[in-house]
């Protein structure tokens, strides 16, 4: 992971991030939620609980590399193959790829798992 992000951005850009991980997180969780409604072909509900788990890896920034890029997917194939609305999925695509792009931000599980680690020496 760390040789994917040089860095994980901290103070104000890594507020900002978690900010964009929170709500395109929670979009996908409430979007999810709403696929697996009762009387959805067993397909909507397939692509419900992967947008749930997608959502929910996204909100709290752990596996981001593999989060964001299936971000892209479910919204692709909600734009061409269920035919919805295609702007909030072009907005939570870009979101999603921006995330893989620049990385979690130091307020997210993936900064804490693989972000550089600080040992103090004593003698």
């Amino acid at each position: 992971m760390r040789r994917l992000f040089s860095s994980f951005a901290r103070g104000w850009p890594g507020i900002g991030l978690l900010l964009l991980r929170i709500v395109s997180g929670g979009f996908l969780i409430v979007d999810g939620i709403e696929k697996c409604r009762a009387g959805q072909p067993v397909e909507s509900l397939i692509i419900g609980l992967f947008a749930i788990v997608d959502g929910a890896f996204l909100a709290a920034g752990l596996w981001t590399p593999i989060a964001g890029p299936l971000v892209i997917v479910l919204c692709t194939w909600g734009i061409f193959v269920q035919h919805s609305d295609p702007h909030p999925g072009i907005l939570l695509a870009a979101v999603g790829a921006a995330l893989t792009l620049v990385g979690p931000g130091g307020l997210s599980i993936d900064a804490r798992l693989f972000g550089w680690k600080r040992l103090d020496l004593e003698k």
